[in-house]
């Protein structure tokens, strides 16, 4: 069962979230915020595998406090659900922290999938992601860094599967490595691009193309 956390500043949209992820039996919904602030701090406390999180509140908004969340260094994954389009909040989302962005516009299609996916360690971003991203790339020319022919082979096939949420013990399995030989691979791969973490990672490689947007889910 998934324990969730419910952010959002309208308790109707609560209580409609609540009852659609719930009535699938398969999430359990052990909290709800109504800031940014009781978000924090409820994360804190009950330590839910996924926070799904609004932008727009009265007080801390919902980029800070999934930045937030990030630092307390907790497995829960953060997935932005809200009604502001993706030009001008998607990256400073995942700059923050999240793991997932979706539009309340399609919850009710698209939210279990939204879920499901964050929650297995994947990303969820909306098919205009990789549009946005290479923009904004454009934009950041004069600090761009090595692109994938920077990177060997099996440096590159590493990121690709570590981007999609594979852990190195799958991905040693799937290229028959020895994890101890995964992580050196990511490793050296990291130091080239000049990479940290894994949402770094993913926004590389949609930026160049090893990963699109429909499959960061």
């Amino acid at each position: 069962m998934t324990r969730v956390l419910v952010v959002d500043d309208h308790r109707v949209v609560r209580a409609g979230l609540k009852a659609l992820l719930e009535s699938t039996g398969r999430v359990d919904v052990v909290g709800e915020a109504s800031s940014g602030e009781a978000a924090v701090e409820k994360a804190r406390t009950l330590e839910p595998d996924l926070v799904i999180m609004d932008l727009a509140m009265p007080g801390m908004g919902g980029v800070e406090a999934t930045r937030r969340i990030a630092e307390l260094g907790l497995e829960a994954r953060i997935l932005v659900l809200t009604i502001h389009d993706e030009d001008e909040f998607l990256v400073p989302a995942l700059d923050a922290g999240a793991a997932g962005f979706l539009n309340k516009s399609v919850a009710d299609t698209d939210l279990m999938g939204a879920v499901e996916a964050v929650v297995r360690g994947h990303s969820y971003l909306p098919r205009r992601a990789s549009a946005l991203l290479a923009r904004r790339k454009a934009q950041g020319a004069s600090k761009r860094r090595p692109g994938p022919e920077a990177l060997s082979s099996r440096e590159r096939g590493v990121v690709e599967m570590y981007a999609n949420g594979y852990s190195a013990r799958d991905t040693a399995e799937e290229m028959s490595l020895s994890p101890k030989t995964v992580e050196g691979y990511l490793a050296r791969a990291k130091t080239k691009l000049g990479l940290r973490t894994r949402r770094d990672v993913v926004r590389f490689a949609i930026e160049t193309g090893l990963l699109k947007a429909d499959d960061a889910r």
